[in-house]
């Protein structure tokens, strides 16, 4: 089965609209012929750099979901003028029409061919390949080691839909001890419209990137002086932490779960059984001494839970037990990947785990898919794309087992009436899962939610439940996370809204606007009477004219602005202007604080008047 699920917003429960998208953009791994553009353009950007850039060396070359890039090293930095120089370059080389031609060789001939062009990249990638050793050539006047896919001939690629796009540093071989590289980013489509809407969609996330509107609408920031990737959420994103995060209890409980609260270190020795210091080391933190132990800060909540299974004896009348958690984990993630809220060093996860019989997995799969598409949808994220990843090649656990826990996800998923591809020998080596990921306005995806089944922690800490005939049985356990991390899915949100948060979520609601001094005692107290109603009202005591008061309250993107002269002041109402719906006219502060209420109770994105 095959597809994202689709769902469509009712009026009432949209918010931003997404931008009109009148052209379609594949993604490289879903059309072939793009796959073959990229990657030759790829060769083509080499071939220009280094006629123009005598001592740059080529290093790889691999097209990526929405262009390319190859790595260089260069003697010199390369400028914005540097590529525009190379980009007419490529221009020319295209409208020379050079085959590009496939060539098996020897290693030995392909190891001359290396030497005499004085390329030491080329010769460790070479080390690697298996045989055989396969080339690409760009007329008779340049190749480099390739598998292809490419185009016949250059005259296949449009001059006018392609584009060079950024420079940035890459290590060779991702190693942070290895030689600085020069990454040249480039972008290359079937016709000039693609290339334009791509540009437009560029632009598009420039605009709604969550790290300008962090800083924009003061929610949150990350400290150098405190470390890399730790954030510190402001009075504001506090605020709207606070909300989301309430949200989330409530929606668990009535979803049949109990919460946990757990440590942030433990004994390194848990660390040793759970396997985390053998197979995810890299990404902790090191230990730290404390009366002669070691303790080490948690990557992952999952061992606590099962700390917590384990405390007393089970039964399988307890079954299926249900336990979340918003745990704050700690993880090592290397400089050059950190970024905003997306990629941090310290993040809340929205954990669960699950404990049930072998013959409970397809109902509680699909009690988890219910819920996550009520949290999902709350926010607006109403598209998925599902992907069911079955047993790898190197696994653990009995083949009936796994066979009755990948039965039970396709049950789930075929109740739940959602389309999804299937991932042949992509699940974890300790169980099958289901990934879900999320599109946003402008189309992008994201990987947030995840269910998987474990056959390894149960095994490890030797968890088990008296049955109904008196014997000890090993449970189920299933991972769940559904914004994946609190962090994450805040940016993603952020981004989805341009930061224009339906009224229910926005950290200011209402902005009052008194025109004059006199009104201000009358402005406190609709702002007491709208606090008192859980609004969450300001009123805006800077002095400014009406027109400037306005805009800085829009540029804040407050739902609603709220305007008190002295007519407003003897009428016990205010003018109110919408973000949303327009000019609204003069409301009661009764029928205000009515509407705002039932916005606040039912999460709707507009004031309720």
């Amino acid at each position: 089965m095959a597809g994202p699920v689709r769902r469509t917003l009712s009026s009432a429960a949209a918010t931003t609209p997404a931008p009109a998208a009148p052209i379609t953009l594949p993604k490289t791994s879903e059309s072939e012929q793009l796959l073959k553009i990229r990657h030759s353009m790829s060769h083509v950007m080499a071939m220009a750099v280094q006629k123009l850039f005598p001592k740059a060396q080529v290093t790889i070359g691999p097209w990526t979901e929405t262009g390319f890039y190859y790595d260089f090293d260069n003697p010199d930095p390369f400028t914005e003028a540097d590529l525009k120089a190379i980009k007419k370059e490529m221009g020319k080389i295209i409208g020379r029409k050079l085959p590009l031609e496939r060539i098996e060789v020897s290693r030995e001939e392909a190891q001359r061919r290396i030497e005499a062009q004085n390329e030491p990249y080329k010769l460790e990638i070479l080390a690697g390949l298996q045989e055989p050793i396969t080339l690409y050539t760009l007329g008779d006047q340049w190749w480099d080691l390739c598998a292809g896919p490419h185009v016949e001939n250059t005259k296949e690629l449009h001059p006018k839909a392609f584009e060079l796009e950024s420079v940035a540093g890459a290590y060779w071989r991702g190693d942070e001890t290895k030689a600085q590289l020069q990454r040249i980013y480039g972008t290359a489509w079937e016709t000039p419209d693609q290339l334009a809407e791509h540009k437009r969609r560029k632009e598009e996330a420039l605009r709604r990137d969550h790290r300008r509107i962090g800083k924009d609408l003061d929610l949150f920031s990350i400290e150098d002086e405190a470390g890399a990737g730790l954030v510190f959420w402001h009075p504001r994103g506090a605020r709207m932490r606070l909300l989301i995060e309430d949200f989330w209890r409530q929606a668990h409980f009535e979803g049949g779960y109990e919460l946990l609260y757990t440590p942030h270190v433990a004994d390194i020795s848990l660390w040793k059984t759970s396997g985390h210091l053998d197979f995810y080391s890299e990404s902790m933190f090191g230990p730290m001494e404390v009366d002669e132990r070691e303790y080490q800060l948690k990557p992952m909540n999952c061992p606590f839970h099962v700390l917590t299974y384990a405390s007393k004896l089970r039964s399988y009348r307890e079954l299926p037990i249900r336990w979340a958690e918003l745990g704050t984990v700690y993880r090592y993630e290397r400089p050059g990947v950190m970024h905003g809220l997306m990629r941090v060093r310290g993040f809340t996860q929205d954990d669960a785990h699950v404990f049930c019989l072998p013959e409970q997995i397809s109902d509680e799969i699909l009690r988890i898919l219910d819920l996550t598409e009520r949290i999902l949808s709350t926010f607006d994220f109403n598209t998925y794309e599902i992907n069911l990843s079955t047993r790898p090649e190197k696994s653990i656990g009995e083949d009936a087992v796994w066979d009755l826990a990948t039965k039970g996800l396709i049950e789930a998923l075929d109740r739940k009436g959602w389309d999804y591809k299937v991932d042949e020998g992509g699940g974890a080596f300790y169980g099958p899962k289901i990934d879900l990921k999320i599109e946003d306005a402008i189309g992008r995806m994201w990987q947030c939610s995840t269910i998987q089944l474990d056959f390894n922690l149960p095994e490890r800490f030797e968890l088990d439940y008296i049955a109904a005939d008196g014997s000890k049985q090993r449970p189920i356990m299933i991972h769940r996370a559904i914004f994946g991390s609190l962090e994450r899915f805040y940016g993603i949100m952020t981004e989805n809204y341009a930061g224009d948060y339906p009224f229910w979520l926005a950290p200011e609601q209402i902005r009052l606007l008194p025109v004059t001094d006199e009104v201000l005692p009358y402005a406190e107290s609709v702002k007491q009477q709208l606090n008192a109603a859980g609004i969450r009202a300001t009123t805006d005591r800077s002095g400014d004219r009406l027109g400037k008061l306005i805009r800085t309250g829009e540029q804040m993107k407050i739902p609603v602005l709220a305007v008190i002269g002295a007519k407003e002041a003897e009428q016990n109402a205010v003018s109110v202007r919408s973000r949303r719906d327009g000019d609204l006219g003069v409301i009661a502060v009764s029928d205000l604080l009515k509407g705002g209420q039932e916005a606040n109770d039912n999460r709707q994105p507009g004031l309720s008047v």
